[in-house]
């Protein structure tokens, strides 16, 4: 199955931290699955932490090039992932979370996240 981790589900998932689901954190682990990182998630952390929004225990650089070199497999944005973003109904206007939700749409993948605003989406869901 291939996942596309919602970007908090990333972070906590880098961070080791308690507040992702261990059923989220056993489809990442599983060498069943493939588990993708959007570049739309490197985009976010980047502009969040330039903002203040995101601190981060190391330099940006470093804290991206750490995600490249996990496991995960980087999913590039193409202008079909704009495409289907930009037809998915108005449910909420996270510019983030509505690319990933069209990534995942046209990729058909499966996303990990625990935002509940998701369900609004005919998007197959893990971690909810």
């Amino acid at each position: 199955m291939k996942l596309l981790l919602d970007t908090h589900v990333l972070l906590w998932f880098q961070a080791g931290d308690q507040a992702l689901p261990k059923a989220a954190e056993q489809a990442i682990r599983s060498e069943a699955n493939e588990a993708f990182v959007s570049m739309v998630s490197f985009w976010e952390i980047g502009l969040k932490h330039s903002i203040g929004k995101l601190p981060l225990r190391k330099p940006l650089d470093v804290f991206l090039s750490t995600i490249t070199e996990a496991a995960f497999q980087i999913l590039p944005l193409d202008i079909p992932h704009i495409v289907a973003s930009s037809a998915l109904p108005l449910h909420h206007r996270d510019p983030f979370d509505r690319m990933l939700i069209g990534q995942a749409k046209h990729e058909g993948m499966h996303l990990i996240t625990v935002d509940a605003q998701f369900r609004a989406y005919d998007v197959p869901l893990i971690g909810l």
